[in-house]
């Protein structure tokens, strides 16, 4: 700890659960047909196949790389110590990125095992699960360089990052909530709404950043 750095330590379980997907895979692997779908478009169509063996090998692999990834962001972070400062909340944030990217293993699979689901909504819903769980802990994200809203007046001054993030957390919160309930629009409608919202929150993050930063700056603050 002398060194300033966090190396998050790696959960033992959620390690397990990569090999009991992996597992998993080995037997679901002779039930599932030759061409597996890979993609469905903004109706609900699937539009792209994958290979089986390919399938059964990308998402826990997916999965694992994601998770041990984010874990080096503690080490690779310029300044020193700021995961500390929010630890509990980025392994639940890592957490959810497993639990998230399992859930999408899932459904796919039963899809392409002959289980008639609407993937498109379900993943919309999913995401919005997850819009809501990061906004809601959005105000206990720590200025970084790695991890967060990440635009220049962010990282350049850390009153502008710690008030962008507070009052965008509502906002994200907000967005989960229009993901879930897109579900209940057919899957156009509820794709173009999802986007939408998506794209305004962003415009938002950097605008509102870019005015807090230029506030600061004419009254001389640094």
């Amino acid at each position: 700890m002398g060194n300033g750095k966090v190396p998050l330590p790696i959960n033992r379980f959620f390690l397990g659960w990569t090999i009991i997907l992996y597992g998993v895979s080995a037997l679901l692997y002779p039930y599932l047909p030759d061409r597996v779908p890979a993609h469905w478009n903004v109706t609900g169509e699937v539009d792209r196949y994958a290979g089986k063996l390919f399938h059964v090998l990308f998402f826990p692999s997916l999965i694992l790389g994601l998770y041990l990834l984010m874990g080096l962001a503690p080490v690779i972070e310029p300044k020193k110590g700021s995961y500390e400062k929010f630890r509990n909340t980025f392994e639940f944030f890592r957490a959810l990125i497993t639990i998230f990217f399992s859930f999408l293993y899932l459904i796919t699979t039963l899809y392409a095992l002959g289980t008639k689901l609407s993937v498109g909504k379900m993943i919309l819903f999913a995401m919005g699960l997850l819009w809501l769980f990061l906004g809601n802990s959005m105000g206990k994200i720590r200025h970084n360089f790695t991890f967060g809203i990440k635009t220049p007046w962010t990282l350049a001054n850390e009153e502008v990052w710690n008030k962008t993030h507070r009052a965008s957390g509502p906002l994200w919160v907000g967005m989960g909530i229009v993901w879930m309930s897109s579900t209940l629009l057919p899957e156009r409608g509820g794709f173009i709404l999802a986007m939408s919202t998506l794209v305004g929150i962003v415009i938002f993050g950097f605008g509102y950043s870019y005015f807090l930063f230029g506030r600061i700056k004419k009254n001389g603050r640094p």
